[in-house]
């Protein structure tokens, strides 16, 4: 006889609870950098939109950025660390293999009853990871998901690097998720095209590196003509099914929050999704440059502190890079 198996019963929905986020101290601006990379202040606010970015102290960890930003997120949500079922962390920046940057993260905040996983999905890493803490609170398998978005990119770009060193930089988003009686976080739009892996990649493997040497450390580059195309043409697409498949009109819009990549793929994007102008538009990247996998809670928090977006309005998030992975959903802020 088959024994039976009791289901994990979860909440009908889940939502977003709260927003926490660490930017560094250090603000470097374009004036730093452009003697390196023969380039002018004008020409990077030209081509990116950035005109100053956060970068982390050298003894400042993404573990140190994680909790930081997981701690504030745990005091606006009200919700106990030990109340959390799952610490969940976005990066491509954790220097060890082994153990993973949320199981410290998990440890320091006091979440001793949760489970901790590491999520590598560069850019779309935090849109990836909402759509699975959405999953597993409305599955049972956690009440309360803590989820960071983390990057410190400034230990694997190389600062003499024309394509990137103007544009990486670091901080830490995190969110507290929990269940809702109504939903809040829509269905994900995601996928992933490896055929253009070569589009966002590193110079070598850390093996390659081990086993040949080289004058420089493996680093991040970019075909930027490349994911500019890519982008524009496919991310649209994918901003538009999200809403389809949300039940939203982008005319019920309160806030698009696209990755912050680059200004000028934020502004395609809103030209072909015709956004009507009363929607308001992320643009943190003009202040915090790209932090990948934090851009995203990064660019909500900025807006919800500064009145430009409404706590509990509904907004469009989408994620996207190195892979060429991409994620989009519709939520309801916190």
């Amino acid at each position: 006889m088959t024994a039976s198996i009791t289901p994990s019963l979860g909440s009908p929905h889940a939502r977003i609870l709260s927003v926490g986020v660490r930017r560094p101290s250090r603000i470097v601006p374009n004036s730093e950098i452009v003697d390196r990379i023969d380039s002018s202040d004008e020409w990077i606010r030209e081509r990116s939109g950035i005109v100053e970015r956060r970068w982390a102290e050298p003894d400042e960890s993404v573990v140190d950025l994680a909790v930081a930003a997981g701690r504030e997120a745990l005091s606006k949500s009200g919700i106990a660390a030990d109340q959390i079922g799952l610490v969940m962390v976005a990066t491509v920046t954790h220097p060890f293999q082994t153990p993973s940057a949320a199981a410290e993260v998990a440890f320091q905040l006091g979440a001793s009853r949760a489970g901790a996983v590491d999520l590598g999905a560069a850019c779309a890493g935090f849109c990836y990871g909402l759509a699975m803490a959405n999953d597993l609170i409305r599955g049972g398998s956690a009440q309360y998901v803590l989820l960071v978005g983390v990057e410190k990119l400034t230990d694997w770009i190389n600062p003499d690097d024309r394509g990137t060193a103007f544009l990486f930089a670091d901080a830490a988003g995190a969110v507290v998720v929990g269940p809702s009686d109504v939903p809040a976080i829509g269905p994900v739009v995601w996928g992933a095209d490896g055929s253009q892996a070569d589009a966002i990649c590193m110079t070598q493997s850390l093996i390659d590196y081990r086993d040949n040497g080289g004058p420089i450390f493996p680093t991040l580059v970019m075909q930027g003509q490349q994911v500019f195309r890519w982008a524009v043409g496919e991310m649209s697409k994918i901003a538009l099914e999200a809403l389809e498949v949300a039940g939203v009109a982008a005319d019920d819009l309160d806030a698009f929050i696209p990755h912050q990549a680059n200004m000028r793929i934020t502004d395609a994007m809103v030209r072909a999704i015709k956004l009507p102008s009363h929607v308001p538009v992320a643009r943190d990247i003009a202040f915090s440059g790209n932090t990948s996998a934090a851009s995203v809670p990064l660019a909500m928090e900025r807006m919800l502190e500064s009145g430009e977006a409404p706590h509990g309005g509904t907004a469009l998030l989408i994620g996207f890079g190195a892979g060429l992975v991409f994620a989009a959903q519709v939520v309801t802020l916190p």
